[in-house]
């Protein structure tokens, strides 16, 4: 029996379909091993944001062949769809296949299995329809499922429309369907990924609030979580829905990539700091204490230190919960990369660090402002090694360690009151 062992990097898409590829695999006769050494097949799932992704993704291709010449190392993902022919001109990468072709993984294989020449296999960007895969088995507690793929937009710092093709939606009938599903297997949350999920139902005529309108009415499923959002596709009627929603748990990530105007612009982002910052406000005022998160660029090419004092600032003010900021990376192929002012590699760490120190001291804030409240919390069955006490996640996406062993109570709803916050870990009570 072949042994693979299989390593995801980068999104929520991309763990999600790691997942698929595990399960098919097994379903096929394979045997999943844990560690490295011992397997036979090497398959990483990998992401190309940055560069620093790409370089951990080849040295730890490198490094499994460099343990065991013999593995059959597989590259799939992000980086496979972009470098394509480049990649098998490296010599520790056996087969690279690209992301829609990776969830026909063992068909694949079984049809290379006698050809021990490097390949590759794949070309999203012919395919049009969208792979409807779901998850038949999951050890976690909260259920993923991918609704979307691809991008449509063309941000001046991107690489992932080239990566993942054009957007493409699931049908309603198929989420509607797999979310029922994932109730009647004793699920309480499930949480929509995919590369843009605000660009749904585009390439079907409809909007994403017609499908968040059919969840509420015709499935089963008692929460549901989105992923990450442009500020623009966030509409007023869309917080009104939501505001009366009895399963929309109230965690917004906002994809903002920055807080200075003249910067969004070169980023061809098409909106503005005022609008987005009014935004935020408006959804604090509809939702108890929601969990807004953010993701921001710093260093863009061209962005000053005035560019990036008015970032500062506007973040500083804002009503975001927490920031995940990261230094640009050029991407060959994009707009950013043929700038000629680039900013040094100091300056952005410098500047990122700064920011992150802003998002902890928001972070710190939000949870404090919820110590002594009574959240809904989905416990799971991940215990604290210390104390054996179960943990959570409240509708607001705050981890709560609550002071209970009985592993009865997992996968099970409940409301619990949020008690201290020490040492970076949020404890709470069963009421």
């Amino acid at each position: 029996m072949k042994k693979f062992y299989i390593h995801t990097m980068g999104c929520k898409s991309n763990q999600f379909e790691s997942s698929i590829i595990k399960e098919n695999l097994i379903k096929n006769g394979l045997e999943e091993v844990k560690t490295l050494d011992d397997a036979d097949i090497f398959i990483l799932n990998s992401c190309t944001v940055t560069h620093k992704s790409d370089n951990e993704a080849f040295y730890l291709l490198r490094n499994a062949k460099h343990k065991n010449k013999n593995i059959k190392t597989i590259l799939t993902g992000c980086i496979a769809q972009v470098e394509k022919e480049n990649l098998l001109q490296k010599d520790f990468i056996d087969i690279v296949i690209g992301n829609d072709e990776k969830l026909k993984m063992f068909e694949i294989l079984n049809t290379l299995q006698s050809d021990n020449q490097p390949c590759i296999v794949a070309d999203i960007m012919t395919l049009s329809q969208f792979n409807k895969q779901t998850l038949e088995d999951t050890t976690k507690t909260r259920a993923s499922l991918k609704i979307q793929d691809g991008c449509d937009n063309r941000c001046a710092y991107c690489i992932i429309p080239f990566a993942r093709g054009k957007s493409r939606s699931a049908d309603i009938d198929f989420i509607i369907e797999q979310i029922n599903n994932f109730s009647k297997h004793g699920f309480k949350e499930v949480v929509f990924t995919g590369i843009h999920i605000g660009q749904w139902g585009k390439d079907l005529g409809l909007e994403l609030l017609d499908l968040l309108k059919e969840v509420e009415s015709k499935t089963t499923i008692e929460r549901y979580r989105l992923g990450s959002l442009n500020p623009l596709e966030i509409s007023k009627e869309m917080l009104e829905f939501l505001k009366h929603s009895k399963k929309f748990c109230p965690h917004f990530h906002l994809s903002l990539q920055s807080a200075c105007n003249k910067t969004l612009r070169s980023m061809n982002r098409f909106y503005t700091v005022e609008y987005y910052l009014e935004q935020i406000n408006e959804i604090n005022k509809t939702f108890d204490m929601p969990f807004l998160g953010s993701d921001i660029i710093v260093g863009f090419a061209g962005e000053s230190e005035n560019d990036f004092q008015i970032t500062k600032e506007n973040l500083e003010k804002s009503g975001l919960t927490q920031i995940h900021t990261f230094p640009y990376s050029i991407r060959e192929g994009t707009v950013g990369a043929n700038s000629t002012e680039q900013v040094d590699e100091k300056t952005k760490e410098q500047r990122a660090n700064i920011i992150k120190a802003i998002s902890h001291r928001k972070h710190e804030e939000f949870i404090s402002n919820n110590i002594g409240q009574i959240r809904e919390v989905l416990i799971e069955k991940r215990l604290d090694k210390k104390t054996g006490f179960l943990k959570g996640v409240t509708r607001n996406y705050l981890t709560v360690i609550i002071n209970s062993k009985d592993e009865k109570l997992f996968n099970t709803l409940a409301n619990v009151k949020i008690t201290k916050y020490e040492q970076g870990k949020i404890y709470g009570e069963l009421v």
